[in-house]
């Protein structure tokens, strides 16, 4: 579980988040959504530990990130996956060589134990063997996100954030990873933190909600309670298409 409490970030005098409070709780899917600017990637920022906060708490399962040691955020990044909005893959080393990537980095297992990790890793998001040589470059945005799903997970992660996975995929994929995110958090029990503004991705997948507005918090709630919300500026936000007006109709 990881639990942010009372938190405020400022740049150059401008008020960025503002007593920000917040639980994200394990083998849940916890998302961040809100409009560009709102803070909402700032604050996801924070609970990773590259922005330093002005004040508040920030804790791993009670360990508290703005006190640590060095050597305390060593042992926390081991515990951490990311998956970034553009994948971020390697192109100048193979799918398993990325996945392997991490597992070199931080894991003291020999090559053959990171590469048999690296290959559980990849057939868990369903990938196929003939992919596993080949570079990024040559497999589909698809198939890249499950590649960097993969690396992800490839040290065991406790915590797992998710920026925008579904950026740049269409629908029918970006459903499908959302689902695979989901599997792998609740069958590994994570802490999976998402920030994003796919509304598709809340609907699908939206088990604990935080909506961040000029730098508060002003709502939380389930998939579900969002249709009920009273809101404004949460359904301005989440409805803003005339799908969804029709959506948000049929569900009161």
């Amino acid at each position: 579980m990881i639990e942010v409490k009372n938190i405020d970030k400022s740049f150059d005098g401008n008020h960025v988040l503002k007593n920000v409070s917040a639980v994200f709780e394990d083998g849940k899917t916890n998302m961040i959504i809100g409009a560009s600017g709102s803070g909402k990637t700032v604050l996801m920022k924070s609970i990773i530990g590259l922005h330093r906060i002005d004040k508040g708490r920030i804790e791993y399962d009670g360990r508290n990130l703005p006190d640590m040691r060095m050597k305390d955020i060593r042992v926390l990044r081991r515990e951490v996956g990311m998956l970034f909005q553009g994948s971020a893959l390697f192109d100048s080393l193979s799918v398993l060589e990325n996945v392997m990537y991490p597992l070199e980095m931080f894991s003291p297992v020999s090559k053959e134990e990171m590469e048999i990790r690296a290959r559980f890793c990849l057939k868990h998001v369903n990938l196929e063997e003939q992919s596993f040589k080949l570079p990024p470059s040559e497999i589909s945005g698809g198939m890249q996100k499950r590649v960097a799903i993969a690396r992800a997970i490839a040290l065991q992660p406790k915590y797992l954030f998710c920026d925008e996975p579904n950026s740049g995929l269409d629908p029918k994929t970006s459903l499908i990873i959302d689902r695979l995110i989901h599997d792998i958090t609740v069958e590994f029990n994570i802490t999976t933190i998402i920030n994003s503004h796919d509304m598709n991705s809340v609907m699908e997948i939206g088990e604990n909600i935080i909506f961040i507005n000029k730098g508060e918090k002003e709502w939380e709630g389930t998939k579900d309670d969002i249709f009920h919300a009273d809101n404004e500026e949460l359904n301005n936000f989440v409805f803003a298409s005339e799908l969804y007006k029709k959506v948000k109709i049929a569900n009161q």
